[in-house]
């Protein structure tokens, strides 16, 4: 969500100026809409252009849940579950990359992060990894393994990081036909890399939107999903202080925002190694953004 610089599980060096960068790895935008969250969740009519088949795949429930269209037919939004209870919480991680950072990556800039998606493993705590269409074109094998993994499941997170929203922390717009486009595109970059654990689900790069933009996705039914915690783990360099604002953030039914970048967010590997054993210790349990929605 960090937006344009972040491609894959990893960041890079060399980006733009670290306030644009920081605002594209998802740190928080003011609230797009107030028709923006929807409050009756109800499985899905349809699954989004490019979506896995209705078959059950390994990971990903045979038919996640979505919620049901805000006012007027508008994309719904995500951001905590109703169930404020049960001590469940959801770490995401935006895997972002834009449409025209493959000089970056060809450079050697690392916009992916397997050491962090093997701590997820190796911790069992299941995930959600809202990733981008060109990030998968870059790591199509990580794509897939991770994909195919029964420990996450991949939402969209547009396939090129341009902005839905403008102004949105100075990534290029994109007008609500492209937008349309652009979200087709990632889920058919997820399938072409054989990815099938994929979710109906979609970020706002730079977490930018508004009433138009939700209106622009209505046709693909997907349920947007923001987040009520902000890691601050872009362009961080302390991975304690990223801990302690996620575990000081952290309640029941809380969607953790993090990133799988290593040149943009170098030290989230190491924060989750703190956030997990401590939330557990606390009485959490991990859980992916298909098990928050509808509670």
């Amino acid at each position: 969500m960090l937006g344009a610089v972040l491609a894959g599980c990893g960041g890079g060096a060399g980006a733009p100026d670290a306030g644009r960068e920081a605002a594209r790895m998802g740190t928080p935008a003011a609230p797009g809409s107030a028709a923006a969250s929807a409050t009756a969740s109800a499985p899905a009519a349809g699954s989004p252009a490019g979506s896995p088949a209705a078959a059950p795949q390994a990971g990903a429930p045979a038919k996640p849940p979505t919620m049901a269209p805000g006012p007027g037919g508008l994309t719904p939004v995500f951001e905590r579950a109703k169930q404020q209870t049960d001590k469940t919480v959801a770490l995401t991680f935006d895997a972002d990359m834009t449409s025209d950072q493959g000089p970056r990556a060809e450079g050697g800039e690392h916009f992916d992060n397997p050491a962090l998606i093997s701590t997820l493993r190796t911790l069992k705590v299941p995930s959600t990894i809202f990733m981008t269409g060109r990030w998968a074109e870059e790591y199509p094998d990580q794509a897939k393994s991770i994909g195919t993994d029964p420990n996450f499941e991949i939402a969209n997170h547009s396939y090129s990081h341009h902005a839905f929203k403008s102004p949105c922390y100075g990534l290029p717009a994109l007008d609500a036909a492209a937008a349309r486009a652009d979200v087709d595109r990632a889920f058919a970059a997820f399938r072409q890399a054989g990815a099938v654990n994929t979710v109906p689900y979609f970020r706002f790069p730079g977490g930018c939107y508004d009433d138009q933009a939700l209106r622009a996705l209505s046709t693909a039914k997907v349920t947007a999903v923001q987040w009520d915690v902000v890691s601050g783990d872009a362009f961080a360099k302390d991975p304690v202080a990223v801990a302690e604002q996620v575990l000081a953030g952290v309640k029941p039914g809380s969607v953790v925002v993090m990133h799988c970048t290593r040149s943009a967010a170098p030290v989230t590997e190491e924060a989750v190694q703190q956030i997990v054993p401590e939330l557990r210790k606390r009485g959490y349990r991990f859980v992916k953004v298909s098990e928050l929605i509808g509670k």
